[in-house]
């Protein structure tokens, strides 16, 4: 089975969970941005593991991205904008027929969340969840990670890998051919 992790990432956290989380799933999984999620890198990928951040109570639209960059605020750096935003991630995945599950960062307290519309846009490209998504905790609008975050999202990355019923990995199985440092950055 041929797994991905896909993430969008402002400030780092999220990167570092999607980096935890393919350690969870096996050591061939790889993290990839969003501009790196493309053409031969998904081709043929069974399993798709998606997440970003929550940024004003859902997932970013490029309108946000853009009001960041020009207003970054009390942020302690500059937002990373080199990869495409999640939505328009999703807008472009062709259709697939892969398993799919969504992860967000966030404040735990946030009524709102980026792991609905992941899904959705997730499903629209013909992915079918695998399991309910899940919200990693930031201790401020910006970070740092909660303490212990990183641990359980390689936890949840072994789950997983278990629900998809057989080991993922970053390469494409013979199945797959014939149809068709995980630290929270400064």
């Amino acid at each position: 089975m041929k797994a991905v992790v896909v993430y969008e990432s402002l400030w780092g956290n999220t990167a570092a969970i999607a980096r935890a989380i393919a350690q969870g799933m096996g050591s061939e999984v790889p993290a990839l941005s969003t501009a790196e999620a493309a053409g031969p890198a998904m081709a043929g990928v069974d399993l798709i593991v998606a997440g970003a951040p929550v940024l004003g109570f859902q997932l970013p639209s490029d309108s946000m991205r853009h009001n960041i960059a020009a207003n970054p605020g009390g942020a302690p750096r500059a937002p990373d904008l080199s990869h495409p935003s999640m939505r328009s991630w999703l807008d472009a995945l062709p259709e697939t027929h892969s398993r799919c599950a969504a992860f967000e960062t966030g404040l735990r307290w946030s009524p709102g969340g980026a792991t609905s519309a992941i899904g959705r846009g997730l499903e629209q490209a013909g992915c079918r969840q695998l399991v309910k998504g899940q919200r990693f905790v930031v201790k401020g609008k910006w970070g740092p990670l909660r303490d212990g975050e990183l641990e359980r999202a390689r936890r949840w990355g072994t789950e997983l890998a278990s629900a998809a019923g057989d080991q993922p990995t970053g390469k494409q199985s013979s199945a797959s051919a014939t149809t068709a440092d995980a630290e929270a950055e400064e």
